[in-house]
């Protein structure tokens, strides 16, 4: 369902509209004031982006000090109002410099009236694609990082950009090296209980990739994705080759992505954009190999004692290591002097959050790093309340691993006038919310 968005407005914080348009007849040009006086002047303005007045609706969001304010009349797609919002906001920072606020807009309404029309038509979004509106919109904007672009310089196949099958490309891209470079980058999410059962383990991960290609470049992607092997292996009349396949939850494109293609022969096929851009997103919640494990032991001792003791076991290959590991381990408020002894690393006592901090710069894999601490606490009069203790936290780096199992099995480069690329591909795992309790 498509936004059919009926006015848009700009309105300071006061209330003050900077900027409006509107894309239809069926709502009244006072609907800014039913906004001020049913939102802004009360305290639901915030809670809620979403509200309904009369017979319409109003989806706003705040951005710096401008609220953006969408007005229709019949059932829309809220989230793909706010998708508009936040990708009309990219496409103004880009061509004002990165800055958005009240001063930005005052000082580019020019544009701004030239981009909303035609970024919206009749209601309905339409391309938000900085590169394809810098094409043929040339007006400079203040701060405008294009500003010494001639306004008067031909734009060739404009029209083809826009309304072309591959409009985030533009024709007549050359390069002396032609490469591709291939992020996964994932974060792995546990929770385990103090006995070492795990109660919640995911991983999510995203493809990100940056092409240096020359013309007009069409890219394959194999992945050990159970699906796709299965479906290669139909293709080909023979059975799939043995070893470790995943089942990928939750996948999204980029929209170079040819989809039908996905949908029929499970490959990721596309002709991409040039730069950077993130291919793809998705999520594993089944087989996910733990890069640590962590083994605590802590003993309160009376009343102003207590004793720590932590290993941590990194699981992923000898030859690979983790760097930047941070483990945090919670202890009483209370707490007065600690005494450290550890096998690699430093170990301090952070008052701040009530943690003594464990940071090991270079952790190889295959080891078993230990942490002996010896907690003071203070003694007081009044009666000892139980200590709730919060679970234990771990931030780290694992380059060359993939939590998942994910593997990038090939990536396949064809282009017209035939050259040679150099592929790129780098693994990454690091911790999104690792945490054990104790």
């Amino acid at each position: 369902m498509p936004v059919a968005a009926s006015a848009i407005y700009f309105l300071n914080l006061r209330g003050d509209v900077l900027i409006n348009r509107l894309y239809r007849d069926d709502v009244g040009g006072n609907m800014v004031d039913a906004f001020r006086m049913h939102i802004m002047q009360t305290k639901e303005l915030g809670t809620c982006p979403v509200r309904q007045i009369g017979g319409c609706s109003f989806f706003y969001m705040r951005i710096s000090n401008v609220y953006i304010v969408i007005v229709v009349s019949s059932n829309a797609n809220v989230a793909c109002a706010f998708k508009f919002v936040v990708e009309a906001v990219n496409l103004f920072k880009s061509y004002f410099g990165g800055a958005f606020d009240e001063d930005a807009i005052r000082n580019n309404f020019v544009l701004i009236y030239e981009l909303l029309d035609e970024i919206m038509d009749f209601g309905y979004p339409q391309n938000l694609s900085p590169e394809i509106l810098k094409l043929y919109i040339t007006q400079e904007g203040v701060r405008s990082p294009f500003s010494s672009k001639p306004a008067d310089k031909p734009v060739p196949n404009a029209t083809l950009q826009v309304t072309g099958a591959v409009g985030w490309r533009r024709e007549g891209l050359v390069y002396k090296k032609n490469e591709v470079f291939l992020d996964i980058v994932e974060s792995v999410n546990l929770l385990m209980s103090s006995k070492g059962i795990v109660l919640r383990c995911d991983v999510t991960g995203k493809i990100l990739m940056k092409c240096f290609l020359s013309g007009m470049p069409d890219l394959k992607l194999g992945l050990n994705d159970k699906i796709g092997l299965e479906k290669e292996s139909q293709l080909k009349s023979r059975p799939a080759k043995s070893g470790k396949t995943i089942e990928l939850d939750d996948v999204t494109f980029h929209q170079c992505v040819n989809l039908t293609r996905f949908n029929s022969e499970k490959t990721v096929s596309f002709v991409p954009p040039d730069g950077e851009f993130e291919l793809m997103k998705y999520r594993i919640t089944e087989g996910v190999n733990l890069p640590f494990r962590v083994l605590p032991t802590i003993k309160e001792l009376g009343r102003t004692r207590v004793e720590v003791n932590v290993k941590v076991k990194s699981v992923f290959g000898a030859k690979m290591f983790a760097l930047g590991v941070v483990i945090k381990i919670p202890v009483p408020k209370q707490t007065a002097k600690t005494s450290f002894q550890v096998t690699t690393g430093r170990a301090k006592y952070n008052a701040a959050i009530d943690c003594l901090v464990w940071k090991i710069r270079k952790f190889p894999g295959q080891t078993e790093p230990t942490m002996s601490a010896e907690v003071e606490l203070i003694s007081t009069i009044a009666e000892k309340k139980s200590w709730t203790r919060p679970p234990i936290q771990m931030e780290f780096q694992v380059p060359m691993f993939t939590a998942s199992g994910l593997r990038v099995r090939f990536l396949k480069v064809w282009e017209k006038s035939g050259y040679n690329t150099v592929e790129w591909v780098r693994y990454i795992t690091k911790a999104g919310s690792y945490e054990i309790r104790c």
